[in-house]
């Protein structure tokens, strides 16, 4: 299983957010090119780019910085308020090797199933970002300010017929929270539609959520607090790499 190292973007400062809420957030003085080269050196082979005004805004607002950090990185994926094909290529012509889309997922499935088509599986990645519904869950949009009803299970259903790969799936009330990823739910997914590469994202810690989260059949995790904080260790990215 991968580490993929997080970079939340906020007017091109590195920032981290508590379950979405843009009042809780969290600054680090860290410059963004600079961590993603330390990322890079570290081993990382992705990373993962959050435009939190972007997800604000509904239209990507950090191009310009998301093409310095991506210059950086191996390869880099990244999102915030994609709603647009020309969102997709704006993305891509910035060196984006793939282009994380949510709201427009949920909200219009058509339109997503054709960009899967015409970019290809491999430069579209699907975001499911979860909040807990009595015994459900329900999909939350527009930078997880609102919820909808669509069905889980209908669009993951529908999106693997159409040959989509790569999910990143977040359970947004880890999110943020150091509390630990939650491991029921990606067990449940990686066993139910086992051909998607499912990144689990929300409340890695330590080595220990690591390797607990490589145990429910995950192809990657996503780490954001934990490595600026170091209580996951910068050598990890590597020896997961190695182990993978």
């Amino acid at each position: 299983m991968k580490i993929i190292p997080a970079i939340d973007l906020r007017a091109g400062r590195v920032v981290r957010l508590k379950q979405g809420d843009f009042a809780a957030q969290r600054d680090f003085d860290q410059d963004a090119v600079a961590l993603a080269r330390r990322y890079r050196d570290a081993g990382a082979e992705w990373l993962h780019l959050v435009d939190l005004d972007g997800a604000r805004n509904g239209t990507p607002a950090q191009v310009d910085r998301i093409a310095q950090i991506a210059a950086e990185s191996p390869r880099a994926q990244a999102g915030g308020g994609v709603r647009t094909r020309e969102h997709i290529e704006c993305l891509l012509a910035a060196g984006v090797a793939r282009v994380v889309v949510g709201s427009v997922a949920v909200r219009a499935p058509d339109t997503f199933s054709a960009w899967l088509t015409e970019f290809g599986t491999e430069r579209i990645c699907l975001a499911l970002d979860l909040r807990r519904d009595g015994d459900g869950w329900r999909p939350a949009v527009d930078a997880w300010r609102g919820d909808t009803d669509a069905d889980v299970a209908a669009l993951l259903d529908r999106y693997a017929a159409a040959g989509l790969r790569h999910v990143l799936s977040t359970d947004i009330g880890r999110d943020g929270m150091a509390e630990g990823p939650n491991l029921a739910l990606y067990e449940e997914l990686a066993a139910r539609w086992p051909a998607f590469d499912w990144i689990a994202s929300g409340g890695v810690r330590d080595r220990s959520d690591v390797a607990a989260l490589a145990r429910t059949g995950v192809a990657a995790c996503v780490a954001g607090t934990a490595l600026l904080e170091g209580t996951l260790p910068l050598e990890e990215i590597a020896a997961c790499s190695r182990a993978a």
